[in-house]
């Protein structure tokens, strides 16, 4: 289906089991899409818990093929963010899903801008989760994010290991880091990636009551 946000059409995926108990939106890392094989499979993950998912291309066509060359948008928080305020919004104005309690699920430099998004729109994210996340590049809004916050790090990726250390610590809400053994920033390892979506879907499952 198409989303108008901000006067731009944006593709996406959204699942809604029966009885949902909430909805997770995904902000996809640089230079992915909603069909990231490592977020659906979380995604798909979620739904057998009952909870809703919304996977969106947070660029346009015209603008991936931008990115492709110039990848500038990929690492423009503030455009991703925005983007993701646009679709929150749409999440409490739709008649399917404004009952649902929303969570945020980002990689990579989507983690950034879940937690910018997330930061303005505290009445609505009710949790966050981060996987091989960039929060440090969130900037200030990572201190006023009030949903609690479980980032997900490969115990063999060391910088981003580092930055989200800095980031738990920094951060005011509840934050908890969790380190998926043997597992680097993509989680290619055996057994990484579903390590991932169970802790994701306790996570959630806690939170969007």
């Amino acid at each position: 289906m198409s989303f108008l946000i901000a006067e731009r059409e944006l593709d996406g995926d959204l699942t809604l089991p029966m009885n949902a108990t909430g909805i997770v939106l995904f902000a996809h890392g640089s230079g992915s899409s909603r069909h990231s094989p490592r977020n659906r499979a979380v995604a798909e993950a979620l739904n057998q818990r009952g909870l809703a998912t919304l996977l969106v291309d947070l660029l346009t066509h015209e603008e991936e093929v931008r990115d492709a060359h110039a990848r500038d948008l990929r690492f423009d928080i503030g455009f991703l963010a925005d983007r993701l305020i646009g679709l929150t919004d749409w999440l409490t104005e739709n008649d399917q899903t404004m009952r649902l309690p929303v969570g945020l699920f980002g990689a990579s430099t989507g983690a950034a801008a879940a937690l910018v998004c997330a930061a303005a729109r505290p009445s609505v994210v009710r949790a966050v989760v981060s996987r091989g996340g960039r929060p440090d590049l969130a900037g200030p809004a990572l201190m006023q994010v009030d949903a609690p916050t479980m980032l997900i790090v490969g115990e063999n990726d060391k910088a981003v290991l580092d930055l989200n250390e800095q980031a738990r610590n920094t951060m005011t809400t509840t934050a908890e880091l969790r380190v998926v053994p043997g597992a680097t920033h993509l989680f290619e390892e055996p057994g990484a990636l579903d390590t991932v979506a169970e802790e994701a879907g306790t996570w959630f499952t806690t939170h969007l009551r």
